[in-house]
């Protein structure tokens, strides 16, 4: 691959300093990594122009923001033509609920992640929304028992 961005041992060393600690300061990810502030600046901002850093973000806890339930959903539809698909897509995506969406090779067709307060919002949001959508066929619902090791 022509547009790989070489990787070097003080590279991975940032990049896992900065997924523990996104606010890091330059100052103190320098001193980790065994660098002076200049260059290991550099190094940072070399990473984001070449898009291995994508970005920056707060991890929240759902729990806080009362959307403690989380719910895996394996989703397959019946459509095949691709106004269909993008229709659909477009209004999961735009649900508040949804966390995470992807589109999957073989089955299910897609999978979602959804957060909620509880199992009586979880039932308002499958019937009140997904399960009507005209492409669905089948949704298939799993329950978190723990998370061993979360995203973020």
């Amino acid at each position: 691959m022509g547009n790989e961005v070489r990787i070097d041992a003080i590279d991975r060393e940032i990049l896992f300093h900065l997924r523990q600690d996104g606010r890091l300061t330059n100052v103190e990810l320098a001193k980790r990594v065994g660098l002076t502030p200049p260059p290991c600046l550099r190094r940072v901002k070399r990473l984001e122009e070449a898009g291995v850093i994508t970005g920056y973000r707060a991890v929240v806890d759902p729990e806080a923001l009362g959307r403690g339930l989380e719910v895996l959903i394996d989703v397959e539809v019946s459509a095949t033509d691709r106004e269909t698909f993008e229709r659909f897509e477009e209004t999961v995506a735009s649900y508040e609920e949804v966390i995470e969406f992807r589109r999957m090779y073989g089955r299910p067709d897609y999978f979602i992640r959804v957060a909620v307060a509880d199992h009586a919002a979880y039932e308002a949001f499958l019937t009140g929304k997904l399960s009507g959508l005209p492409a669905v066929l089948r949704l298939e619902s799993h329950l978190t028992m723990k998370n061993i090791k979360p995203n973020g």
